[in-house]
């Protein structure tokens, strides 16, 4: 192959060649291996007459020539140029226009020129040039910029790659009427990187970890540290490394970094937590590939923590320990067992666990672990007794929740011996048959012995007496014997009594011993007691009714029994021969063993109650048999064989008159109610339509009368006594209203003529006295009704009773007032004061 193209579309020659035609033609072939597109573009390559050799290559749609003239290094010509001098027409070839590079942070002087464009034809006519794209007239404005006329591009300020790094700008060809006088040309302007940022670690402090006794090359944590410059040059380009270690123990080189990962890994061994528990290594990160002299620096802090490893076994602080505990005594600590491990405090590889691995085959013992202190707490989870176990020789064995780390052995420390000593103590006395059953026949007679119900004190080694008391005897028919617990019956048993559930009577004893201090055990005794036949059959039911004539309305009869199986049914029922009426009228017939029909002989019975005697007996041995009264009501009865209303009354005792009379009573008290509701509905419309006799704004009814002021009479007082007499015209009052009048007027009509009663009257009058003015109220037309306001104020002319005022305090003795003496008790307080004469 004379000709190759690179990846980046340049083609060039393999070799010298030599060429004796005047061009050369191939085609080149490009493709996207992501959409698989492709292009084909035929290249022709003319032979010039000099000995310069130009090449090109399509590339998208711009075409461009080189002059063969001479150009400044500067000057781009990226339009197609005019046919040369000597006839060789120049054919259309397409370029791409080289990058532009433009270092960053450039001190200047701007604006700082970069390149210049041209076109051949501004030989012709004046052209005009521009530049569009971001970094000229899209935002950043203004980094470049052209001068239109000489073509010269510019940057007006410093670049910052890190902001931009790159720029594509179109530049454009006009003449002065703004026409296009070239197609548009790409340029590519590159910022070129410059070292000028730091490497920045991602955290300051970094945190990671190690096991302890880890082997060289363990890996511990990975830093990272991020430098803004091109990461494809040395700017960017980051290495790591350990500044220092704190502390520097065992060695103070324990770990290393990859300088260009940042991983962390240990290179030497002896890492120890019991020993050293934290590293603090200081960690740099330097750009230019690690160059200290010309790459900038940064550093980091990583912290590493060794962690712990159950490398040290627990190990008892003594081979001994020591207890004691009471005899029947659970959920008690006898002993503490101290341990010592250097591991981290309350972890898996720190936190005993206690094992008891010999002396205690019966498992009386447990050894819980403190939480807090990690001590072990040997604990009674089962009772010990004294008579069988004196002491415990235990071995227990201490470990960690966490295995031991591999290479590791347990201690011989880590066993221990635990002696254990029981105290003994006075324990109660127990009945070794608890419940204890007996079966007997009831009815047993009283002082019969039952059993002997006796008691065992656990106590051998101590000497002492067991007494026996009642604790529970329902029925109160037991009695035991306080020395040997011999029970014996105290009153007859009764298998049919309130205190026997499911035939077993239950009574409780106490055994106690004379220890210090006294002990005692309680003991359940159940009877069972067995029936026997002594109880007598009662007769079901007790009363009944049947129709006076022989039907299927029979009375079915059957009998209840205390006793059990045995001693109940089958029965036999009976009707008795005295008085002979029963048989004469009665008769039973049996259905079955427990049922019988009761009805009647003859075909007509009169309506009534009858006593009906029948004797039932049981099937005991031997049997009890019991006379039973039945009330049998006989009652006429309707074509259903049911008894009808009056039959049942009949039924009860009464005859037709009866009934008829208690019906007629029943009529007449309805009547009379009602002639009550009657006429008090007739007196509670009187009442409403009936208008008070005096003035509706003087009733003094709802009003307040004070009578608590007394006054020295008519003369002391300011009054209007001529309120009080009799008025000398009748006009006004005779020209109100019918019903309206005033309290103090007088009534209008005859006035009511009251006797003339003696000065003195006689104590005895004072009842016929009161009767007589009741008479004369009730016989005054003018009187208003009893269930209205009275008139009391105007008493008319003529009154017998004269004048109050005429009470005089200062009156001679003429008056007597003895007889107040014999008016009662009432009047005593009134006698004493003035029948008492001249010492009074």
């Amino acid at each position: 192959m004379d000709f190759k193209v690179g990846a980046d579309g340049t083609v060039f020659a393999t070799r010298e060649l030599r060429i004796p035609s005047e061009q050369v033609a191939f085609t080149v072939t490009a493709w996207d291996h992501q959409t698989a597109e492709r292009w084909d573009a035929a290249v022709r390559l003319l032979v010039a007459q000099t000995s310069s050799t130009h090449s090109g290559h399509k590339k998208g749609k711009k075409n461009a020539a080189l002059d063969p003239v001479q150009l400044p290094n500067d000057t781009l010509l990226p339009w197609p140029q005019r046919q040369s001098s000597n006839g060789l027409r120049r054919q259309k070839r397409d370029w791409v226009i080289p990058p532009i590079n433009v270092p960053e942070n450039s001190r200047g002087p701007f604006p700082q020129q970069l390149v210049r464009i041209r076109s051949d034809k501004d030989n012709d006519i004046p052209i005009r040039y521009s530049i569009t794209g971001v970094g000229a007239d899209q935002p950043p404005m203004e980094v470049f910029s052209i001068d239109s006329m000489s073509g010269r591009m510019y940057v007006t300020r410093p670049m910052d790659r890190e902001e931009r790094a790159s720029y594509h700008l179109r530049a454009h060809a006009v003449d002065m009427n703004g026409n296009k006088v070239e197609n548009p040309i790409d340029l590519y302007i590159y910022v070129i990187d410059m070292n000028d940022n730091r490497p920045e670690f991602l955290n300051q402090v970094y945190n990671g970890s190690v096991d302890e006794g880890s082997k060289p090359g363990t890996y511990v944590m990975t830093v990272t540290a991020n430098d803004a410059d091109d990461a494809t040059t040395a700017n960017g380009m980051v290495r790591y490394r350990i500044v220092t270690q704190t502390p520097q123990s065992p060695s103070q080189n324990m770990f290393t970094i990859n300088s260009e990962t940042g991983d962390i890994v240990t290179v030497a061994a002896g890492l120890d937590r019991e020993k050293v528990q934290q590293y603090m290594v200081i960690i740099q990160a330097t750009d230019m590939e690690g160059n200290l002299n010309y790459g900038l620096s940064n550093t980091a802090t990583a912290i590493i923590t060794v962690t712990d490893v159950n490398d040290n076994p627990p190990e008892f602080t003594t081979s001994t320990y020591a207890g004691e505990v009471p005899e029947n005594r659970v959920e008690m600590v006898v002993a503490n067992l101290t341990v010592m491990d250097r591991d981290q405090p309350h972890s898996p590889n720190w936190n005993a666990v206690y094992r008891i691995i010999s002396g205690d085959p019966s498992g009386h013992f447990s050894v819980r672990t403190d939480p807090t202190t990690n001590e072990g707490m040997v604990t009674v989870v089962k009772a010990v007794d004294y008579e069988l176990n004196r002491a415990f020789m235990l071995t227990v064995m201490v470990s960690n929740q966490a295995p031991l780390a591999s290479g590791i052995q347990m201690s011989f420390q880590s066993t221990a011996g635990v002696t254990i000593s029981v105290m003994d103590i006075n324990e109660a006395p127990y009945f070794p048959s608890n419940h204890k059953l007996i079966r007997l026949e009831e009815g047993v007679p009283t002082g019969t012995v039952l059993t002997t119900f006796s008691a065992v004190d656990p106590d051998r080694f101590m000497q002492q007496a067991v007494r026996y008391s009642k604790l529970s005897d329902p029925a109160n028919w037991l009695h035991i014997n306080a020395t040997n617990g011999q029970i014996s019956t105290a009153a007859v048993l009764d298998r049919e009594s309130l205190y026997i559930k499911n035939n077993v009577y239950e009574a409780t004893f106490l055994a106690a011993d004379n220890g210090i201090p006294p002990a005692s055990g309680t003991g359940t005794l159940q009877i069972y007691l067995i029936d026997i036949n002594d109880n007598a059959p009662e007769l079901l039911p007790k009363e009944a009714q049947v129709c006076e004539k022989p039907s299927l309305n029979a009375i079915n009869i059957t009998a209840a029994d205390a006793d059990v199986d045995p001693n109940i049914g089958p029965y036999v029922f009976e009707l008795p021969f005295v008085p002979a009426s029963v048989r004469n009228n009665w008769t039973v017939t049996r259905l079955n063993g427990d049922y019988a029909q009761l009805s009647l002989r003859v075909l007509h019975l009169e309506a009534g109650v009858y006593d009906v005697p029948i004797t039932v007996t049981d099937s005991g041995n031997p049997p009890l048999s019991h006379t039973s009264i039945i009330k049998v009501k006989v009652c006429p009865c309707d074509d259903n064989g049911d008894c009808t209303t009056v039959g049942a009354v009949a039924a009860a005792g009464l005859g037709t008159g009866a009934i008829v009379a208690i019906l007629i009573c029943i009529v007449m008290l309805l009547t009379m109610v009602l002639l009550f509701v009657v006429w008090m509905k007739r007196r509670e419309k009187e009442r409403h339509t009936k208008q008070l006799l005096i003035d509706p704004e003087d009733d003094v009814r709802d009003n307040i009368l004070k009578y608590d002021e007394e006054g020295g009479g008519e003369e002391d007082q300011d009054y209007d006594l001529s309120q009080l007499q009799q008025p000398e015209a009748m006009e006004h009052v005779l020209s109100k209203a019918p019903g309206v009048r005033r309290v103090d007027e007088r009534p209008v009509g005859a006035e009511p003529q009251y006797p003339v009663r003696p000065v003195v009257p006689h104590p005895g009058d004072i009842g016929d006295f009161i009767n007589e003015g009741l008479r004369a109220a009730d016989n005054d037309p003018t009187a208003p009704p009893y269930d209205s306001l009275l008139v009391f104020d105007y008493e008319g002319s003529g009154s017998t009773a004269g004048s109050v005022s005429s009470l005089d305090s200062s009156s001679s003795g003429d008056q007597d007032y003895d007889y107040l003496n014999d008016w009662g008790p009432r009047f005593k307080k009134l006698a004493d004061m003035y029948g008492g004469g001249e010492e009074d």
